[in-house]
């Protein structure tokens, strides 16, 4: 939670810049809500008591925040990593937990792994790829 609520604050400081706007994609990737309903339904209404952030986790947070600040560009390789790892190996994980923790067929406990506005994972990973590869770094 800690660390998508950092990607995301960085991506949305980002979103015009040119060297992120090209993978923009907050309907469809974004994790923070999903998270947020999710640890409400392990954790109950006092989750952001219960949970506390670990110091390695706090550490990634700061960086996330400085490269989101003095080079927006690297946040591609961020956002890259977790959400398309998240799309892909996700969809498998999403299953292992749901049986593993015997969760509801309704879904309550795994909205972290539906992306709803995503309709076809691997055409829209196509589409992130290409514009990703499309960047103008320098």
């Amino acid at each position: 939670y800690f660390i998508y609520s950092a990607l995301e604050e960085e991506i949305e400081r980002n979103k015009n810049n040119p060297v992120y706007a090209p993978v923009y994609f907050p309907a469809e990737l974004h994790r923070k809500a999903a998270l947020e309903e999710d640890l409400k339904y392990f954790y109950g209404s006092n989750w952001r008591e219960e949970i506390p952030c670990p110091e390695a986790t706090q550490k990634y947070v700061e960086r996330l925040h400085y490269v989101g600040k003095n080079h927006p560009e690297l946040l591609v390789a961020h956002a890259y990593t977790r959400y398309l790892g998240d799309l892909s190996g996700g969809q498998v994980l999403k299953k292992i937990a749901q049986k593993a923790l015997q969760l509801p067929s309704t879904g309550e406990g795994l909205a972290f792994f539906t992306f709803d506005g995503v309709s076809n994972a691997t055409k829209f990973k196509q589409l992130y790829r290409s514009r990703m590869n499309a960047l103008e770094m320098e």
